[in-house]
């Protein structure tokens, strides 16, 4: 393990002693912890790969809809909700 030393909040300091408390952990295992999940869901490719991906796939898919561009949010809205 290596060693750091962070700074926190006085909010953020006492959310941490809490869930340490609730957990029956330590401090420092619950900062792990969280590095952890954070670690977790960052993506595995950088940001410029990120993009060259995301620009190849434009345009390579079709809805069928001619109004897209003028009734987006409500499609997005249908697509969040079914």
């Amino acid at each position: 393990m290596v060693r750091t030393q962070i700074e926190l909040t006085e909010t953020q300091a006492k959310a941490v002693k809490s869930a340490a408390k609730e957990e029956g952990t330590s401090v420092a295992e619950v900062i792990r912890r969280a590095v952890e999940r954070m670690a977790e869901g960052r993506p595995k490719i950088g940001a410029q790969e990120r993009t060259r991906k995301t620009i190849e796939i434009a345009g390579k898919f079709r809805s069928g809809k001619t109004d897209v561009s003028r009734k987006h949010d409500k499609y997005l809205a249908e697509a969040y909700e079914g």
